[in-house]
């Protein structure tokens, strides 16, 4: 998209996997002539290891590109709205003023905001980086024979930073996926996208170069939905980072091993024309990279697993005495953590087995968990090594996600986890309760049968019936085939609990 927050692309210089190439080629033709013994035969040998990547290299982007879509997002004029004046960049990232009105079927419309897109199912469904979405806006897709659509979003994923469009078409080409977890240091990757919207005739562009690193960290971007900056996993250090070439544009693009399978989907921080730094990242195509995708493919919300405590990392003088790990800060009251006696002070050292070593570890382990893993916790408290194993609640959202397959209420109310919201205060709602499970109203609609009962959004129910209720789960399964007037269990922190009478629909 343009050079803005939204985004979040960098530019690294030249990659130097190339400039290797080139570098050691340039060595042998050099010095042949002094080595005795060298003849013709010896150069075409030692030329073919180089000519031999380039017909890999050339081979893979044939195979993919026809999965790679240019993505164009133009703002809905509002009535009596005019033209402002903007700057967008051309196809060779100068700027260059326009007035025009937006058409993105005329050939020669360059958007002003811009990304990439990998199809994920033949029937439709593109890929691309949730945080190039914005509202009032309308989408299009250009695929490798130049055919334009419109696009919906199908479901957008902000803790994954993920999301799928969807065009109504059946014969476009999927991806293949590869396993980007165990990518290493020092393979040869190659990416394609639209820079500076220069595919938007639907020819990607491709570069290439190394796996730089991995498990990298995205820095923090502050904003008023997230006041630490960090609203994804990827600031906990999943990123592959890589020094193939990543223009502006390039964000939601494929990053491609030597097998032609996507290992990454590559996104970045902000970056302006100009101002773009030396390091490109992608997120992996990891379990929890398929887990999200398989949600968002099916237009539902994408659920991540809450354990309810307040990380800190140890203090210098911990580590120089050769502790490792990080110390629970606070519990909060009614979360897992909590109700299975984990306390602050509390030194977490291993989640299933995985070490930690500081605080973003722990959020990174658990918070790619779905809801109601079960993950076993290693502590030291009192100087003794423990262990328990503890059913997570579902990671509440700042920002709600966008979904376009939802369950059907039930009597006019939606219920979710008891962690599912934030409050007015940045808190959860229900999170100041003690209690032994329930579930969260997050939905009434006024003159149904929940609503005339008295529920409202916020309360906690606890037990429906004499059946009592631990998640959503437990909740669907006592209310599923009662047709008559059932008993509505509220969870109060003052009166105990409240019974609420909820009659049939009409």
């Amino acid at each position: 998209m343009r050079q803005s927050s939204l985004q979040r692309k960098t530019t690294p210089r030249s990659g130097p996997a190339a400039l290797v190439v080139v570098a050691v080629v340039a060595l042998l033709w050099l010095g042949a002539p002094t080595r005795r013994g060298w003849g013709q035969d010896d150069l075409s040998s030692a030329v073919m290891g180089p000519v031999a990547l380039e017909n890999v290299l050339v081979g893979v982007i044939d195979r993919c590109e026809e999965s790679v879509v240019a993505i164009a997002r133009v703002r809905v004029q509002r009535p009596g709205e005019g033209f402002a004046r903007e700057f967008r960049p051309d196809p060779f990232g100068r700027r260059r003023i326009s007035t025009a009105a937006a058409n993105p079927t005329d050939p020669d419309f360059i958007p002003n905001q811009f990304a990439t897109g990998v199809v994920v199912d033949r029937r439709g469904l593109i890929l691309t980086a949730a945080h190039v979405l914005a509202d009032d806006s309308e989408y299009y897709i250009t695929t490798h024979d130049r055919k334009v659509y419109t696009a919906e979003v199908k479901a957008a994923d902000p803790r994954s930073d993920l999301a799928v469009l969807s065009v109504k078409a059946d014969d476009l080409i999927p991806i293949a996926l590869g396993d980007g977890g165990h990518v290493r240091k020092g393979q040869i990757v190659i990416a394609l996208g639209n820079p500076y919207a220069i595919a938007r005739d639907g020819e990607a562009s491709a570069s290439w170069g190394l796996v730089a690193n991995v498990a990298r960290k995205a820095p923090p971007v502050l904003d008023e939905f997230e006041p630490t900056g960090r609203s994804t996993l990827h600031h906990f250090g999943t990123l592959i980072q890589t020094d193939a070439k990543l223009n502006l544009g390039t964000s939601g693009g494929p990053l491609l091993n030597l097998q032609g399978k996507m290992v990454g989907l590559t996104t970045s921080t902000a970056a302006m024309v100009g101002y773009e730094t030396a390091a490109g990242f992608a997120m992996p195509v990891d379990t929890t990279f398929r887990r999200v995708l398989d949600t968002l493919k099916e237009g539902r919300e994408v659920e991540y697993g809450f354990l309810g405590i307040q990380p800190a990392n140890l203090t210098i003088k911990e580590r120089l005495a050769g502790l490792r790990g990080m110390r629970i800060r606070r519990v909060v009251p009614g979360t897992p953590a909590d109700q299975y006696d984990l306390m602050e002070d509390d030194l977490v050292t291993a989640v299933d087995g995985v070490p930690i070593f500081d605080a973003d570890d722990l959020m990174l382990q658990v918070g790619r968990m779905p809801v109601e893993a079960v993950p076993r916790i290693s502590f030291i408290r009192d100087d003794r090594p423990r262990e328990i194993e503890v059913p997570l609640a579902k990671y509440p959202h700042r920002s709600r996600p966008i979904v376009t397959s939802r369950r059907p209420p039930w009597r006019g109310m939606r219920i979710d986890y008891s962690t599912a919201l934030f409050n007015a205060d940045g808190g959860v709602l229900g999170g100041s309760r003690t209690f032994d499970g329930g579930v969260l109203v997050t939905e009434v609609k006024p003159g149904t049968p929940a609503w005339e009962a008295g529920l409202r959004r916020g309360m906690m129910i606890g037990q429906i019936g004499s059946t009592k209720i631990g998640s959503p789960g437990d909740f669907r399964t006592a209310v599923s085939g009662k047709a008559g007037t059932l008993q509505v269990h509220l969870v109060d922190e003052e009166d105990g609990s409240a019974v609420r009478a909820v009659g049939p629909e009409a």
